[in-house]
């Protein structure tokens, strides 16, 4: 599933291209890709088209474009089309009259003041992901709702999600303290999403080999000064990430043009089972964690019991 760094990478690349552009058409291919959506396809499209992008939106693995109807709200964002990319989807830029991309789901049209007419196409080979027209709610803390946007607002749909480590309204004391009250493994606590968002398997496994932590160390036996070393971690890990342009390992997760990133040939722990490890040279292990797999060293990272 897309992370942090790879969500990122397609908002940065769509931004310039939708903010201030007009939807004139919309056309759902696939039904199954409205399941987030409340309402039927038809009213989908009857409240996308005439909107105008006011941003590109993103927190944790969630993006939204905040949508304005000048006839009825006037300069008021006051809802969002909000975009889920599950295992495989992509938002992919195209020329208006490009053809379907071979997995597109929804194709969006979209007039753009600077670059004419574009087309978005919301392709997804496994149908995982899903995009939704829904309300923008008041922040709980009153910040910006995620990086993209100055606006305090948050589609209901991603209200439950926390903020990610590079979010600067991410609040280190609180995730220190919500840590210290979990028992579970550490790396269970990191796939949280509603303590710390944007993570998943492959950049927790990365910033446990940094921090020298076992995947399975109770989250609530971890000094705060440990805590910090691995908070430190995160944020290294997916800065890294996101300016190597993500993880990809096949042609699912690439950015708005269809490029691939390249963190992939940086990685310490994630896939390098049975390889030695970059920091002592001891063999790599997988073991089997929540239908996935956790890469670690049992050398540089071993269980501390109490």
């Amino acid at each position: 599933m897309p992370e942090l760094p790879e969500v990122e990478v397609v908002r940065l690349g769509l931004e310039p291209a939708v903010r201030g552009a007009t939807v004139r058409a919309v056309d759902v291919r696939d039904i199954r890709s409205l399941r987030r959506h409340p309402g039927p396809a038809e009213e989908f499209v009857d409240r996308l088209v005439g909107a105008q992008i006011v941003a590109a939106v993103r927190r944790g693995k969630f993006l939204w474009l905040p949508l304005e109807h000048p006839a009825v709200t006037g300069d008021r964002a006051d809802e969002a089309l909000v975009a889920h990319l599950g295992m495989s989807g992509q938002l992919l830029l195209r020329a208006a009259d490009a053809p379907d991309d071979r997995f597109t789901r929804i194709r969006l049209l979209v007039d753009h003041p600077d670059h004419g007419e574009l087309a978005v196409h919301f392709a997804d080979q496994r149908v995982f992901g899903a995009m939704a027209l829904d309300q923008l709610l008041p922040t709980s803390d009153g910040a910006p709702g995620g990086a993209g946007s100055t606006d305090a607002t948050v589609p209901s749909q991603v209200s439950h999600i926390a903020r990610d480590p590079l979010d600067p309204a991410f609040s280190a004391r609180e995730f220190f303290t919500r840590m210290a009250r979990r028992d579970s493994g550490i790396k269970r606590v990191l796939l949280d999403q509603t303590l710390i968002s944007g993570i998943g398997n492959i950049y927790a496994d990365e910033a446990l080999w940094a921090a020298r932590l076992h995947f399975d160390q109770p989250a609530s036996s971890i000094s705060r000064r440990k805590a910090g070393e691995l908070l430190a971690a995160l944020r290294g890990v997916l800065e890294k990430a996101l300016d190597e342009g993500g993880t990809s390992f096949d042609s699912q997760y690439v950015n708005v043009n269809g490029q691939a990133g390249y963190f992939a040939h940086s990685l310490n722990a994630y896939g390098r089972h049975g390889l030695t490890c970059p920091r002592c040279g001891t063999v790599m292990r997988r073991e089997q964690f929540m239908n996935r797999g956790s890469h670690f060293c049992p050398r540089c990272q071993r269980l501390r019991r109490e």
